[in-house]
């Protein structure tokens, strides 16, 4: 499970038998593109968060068939398939909206072009990055939008695959996410990590007939003693007012922050805030948190809450685990194709997207076009409108940023873009999406 693997690999078998016999009949080599794309959002979501971008540019130098992949591959394929696959480089374009951009039902959120056999290849490595990133963004940014200016955590390592943490942490710090709890994503891509203790740090410190809350005071005072003042103690393991009394207790009124995970979180965070205040630890921050989401976030609002961490719900997609896009071929040779299947269509040619908006900055609908024939806006227009695909690779080298300055980018554009929704794209109850996608035809 945790050897080493080329990118090449984690496919499924049909992009490479599809390959096999595109080579057989002469077909591989022409000139295909492909675009990534939902042809609706998940169930009562008005928009979605484009996340994973930068995943894929990471992947792509790595996406190669090394000889124990191909004598692996040489169980279904034939001699010029594989020797096609050793000499294996993506050395098509590929544009896209810039990771952190909203999209909408039909945005065409990648476009991949190339050889057909270049192209295909790479469609379960395009799906699994962006439909997993995405989700978890798309949920993360719903979760910010409900905090409002309070602080989240993402803490979901424990709840899902161990490299999938990595990449949720990552999609959640670029919705908004102020830090995560996990020590690889701090380490690959700088993102702020926050932790202290469990519960069982406390109840470690138990000896024989002591009573708990001589337990807690010790435990409290060995992390404060390690950790310093500005700690957080977690006061919900016995009692959480006695809990409040021993962490002042031990750290005094300079204490950090306390926090709670579990029982009635509204109730007991104005009761600690109430009794911190009355201790005279009056800067002291309270975290919350024990299974958050964006509408137990939302109820929290009234709360005296300074931040809340968020575990099994962002990890999951919060009731969306995918973010359900397609990679579709939608031209050959410069003619655009297209799938007719009912509730499965998709619409032909290479597409661009703008997005227009009012004089105030508010989105007021999502354009998609054949690429090169943007439409006019129309003389006397009064509504502003911005291009939304971007250049990433050309001839297979990679020409848009990957480094620390694209993860900030894609934190401010994705908080840009949720202040620029109409208001009632913000609400979390079932909806439509919050603008349109007006399609003009090829």
């Amino acid at each position: 499970m945790n050897d080493p693997v080329l990118a090449g690999l984690l496919t499924d078998k049909y992009e490479l038998t599809m390959l096999a016999a595109a080579l057989r009949d002469g077909t591989a080599h022409r000139r295909t593109t492909f675009e990534l794309f939902a042809r609706r959002l998940p169930e009562g979501r008005r928009y979605g968060v484009v996340a994973g971008t930068g995943r894929l540019l990471e992947a792509l130098p790595q996406f190669r068939f090394d000889d124990d992949a191909c004598r692996s591959l040489a169980e279904f394929l034939d001699p010029d398939t594989l020797r096609y696959l050793r000499d294996f480089r993506f050395g098509g374009d590929i544009d896209g909206y810039a990771e952190g951009e909203l999209y909408f039902p039909g945005s065409p959120v990648l476009s991949v072009r190339g050889s057909f056999a270049e192209c295909v290849v790479l469609e379960t490595l395009v799906l699994s990055i962006f439909n997993h990133d995405t989700a978890i963004a798309s949920a993360a940014a719903r979760m910010v939008s409900a905090a409002g200016d309070r602080r989240l955590i993402e803490m979901g390592s424990r709840r899902t695959h161990e490299r999938a943490a990595v990449a949720s942490a990552r999609a959640a710090y670029i919705a908004g996410f102020a830090a995560s709890s996990n020590l690889e994503a701090h380490r690959r891509y700088g993102i702020p990590a926050e932790g202290t203790a469990a519960h069982a740090f406390t109840m470690l410190h138990t000896h024989g007939d002591e009573s708990s809350t001589l337990t807690e005071l010790t435990a409290f005072r060995a992390q404060v003693d390690a950790l310093g003042t500005g700690t957080t103690l977690l006061v919900d393991t016995y009692d959480v007012a006695t809990g409040v009394a021993n962490a002042v207790a031990a750290a005094g009124t300079t204490l950090g922050a306390v926090r709670i995970d579990s029982g009635e979180l509204g109730v007991l965070a104005r009761q600690v805030r109430e009794q911190l205040d009355q201790l005279g630890a009056t800067g002291t921050r309270i975290v919350v948190s024990g299974d958050l989401d964006e509408f137990s976030i939302a109820g929290l609002r009234s709360a005296p809450a300074d931040s809340y961490g968020v575990g099994t719900s962002l990890v999951t997609g919060s009731g969306a685990p995918t973010a359900n896009m397609v990679y579709k071929l939608v031209e050959v040779d410069g003619v655009p194709v297209q799938k007719r299947s009912s509730h499965k269509e998709s619409r032909g040619g290479h597409k661009e997207a703008l997005r227009r908006c009012r004089p105030t900055g508010t989105i007021t609908e999502e354009v998609v076009y054949p690429a090169g024939r943007a439409p006019a806006t129309g003389p006397g227009s009064n509504e502003p409108c911005r291009a939304l695909s971007t250049a990433l690779v050309r001839d297979g080298k990679i020409v848009a940023d990957t480094g620390a300055g694209a993860l900030a980018a894609a934190r401010t554009l994705v908080a840009s873009g949720l202040h620029s929704l109409p208001w009632e794209g913000l609400k979390l109850a079932h909806g439509d999406p919050a603008i349109p996608t007006v399609q003009i035809s090829v």
